[in-house]
């Protein structure tokens, strides 16, 4: 069992991975998107090529919980996903992710373009263990 966490933005989607065992998430990647159709295929070789069982996609909801412009763009393509391959696909509740990455990349002193660089799959990392804990 490997599980595939999306962390979709307007312009990247970090990418992270379990474990076969599905215990722990590692940050795998941070995907340029270009368009819709590009992401998906990109998204879709990646499936394939890791044998994911299953994909997670994180969710940016509001403080206060509800859904914003944002999440209807992320659920939009998560559903547009769905239609393109055979795994499971869920939602799980991303507040604070990035801003908790942030602060630990700023702890460790790492520079800006650093934490540019890096922030989105670490993110979905976050993302996926809090998925992974759940369990």
């Amino acid at each position: 069992m490997r599980i595939m966490c999306l962390d979709i933005g307007t312009k990247t989607i970090g990418i992270a991975v379990s474990d076969e065992l599905g215990i722990t998430a590692q940050p795998l990647k941070t995907l340029s998107r270009k368009t819709e159709e590009g992401d998906i295929d990109a998204l879709k070789r990646l499936i394939s090529e890791l044998n994911v069982t299953e994909v997670v996609v994180g969710l940016p909801k509001k403080t206060d919980g509800s859904l914003g412009q944002a999440a209807v763009l992320v659920l939009e393509f998560a559903e547009k996903l769905k239609s393109a391959i055979p795994q499971p696909i869920h939602t799980w509740d991303e507040r604070f992710s990035t801003v908790a990455v942030t602060r630990t990349l700023l702890a460790g002193d790492a520079s800006r373009a650093k934490r540019k660089k890096v922030v989105n799959h670490l993110a979905a990392a976050y993302i996926l263990q809090g998925f992974l804990d759940s369990r």
